[in-house]
């Protein structure tokens, strides 16, 4: 029997467009940092679903990346990108 997906938490789709965004524009985690002006193990944890991140920081993030806060939050966007 397949097992059933349970819906992503925001946090796990925030962590997924991020890195899914990140790496459409060609940059590296270390780029991203650079730009927010975060330490880049930061940005790995919250790409992979780690840190409880602020409203401010997601901001932060998106603003540096180039792409609205809202894409970062919204499930349907960046489906089909395959980056695992």
């Amino acid at each position: 029997m397949p097992k059933i997906k349970s819906p992503l938490s925001s946090r796990e789709v925030f962590a997924r467009n991020l890195r899914r965004a990140r790496r459409m524009k060609d940059m590296t985690q270390e780029s991203l940092a650079n730009e927010a002006g975060v330490p880049r193990a930061y940005v790995s944890r919250v790409e992979r679903g780690n840190v409880n991140i602020s409203i401010d920081n997601a901001d932060v993030l998106a603003r540096a990346i180039g792409i609205s806060l809202h894409d970062l939050v919204d499930p349907s966007k960046f489906v089909g990108f395959d980056d695992d």
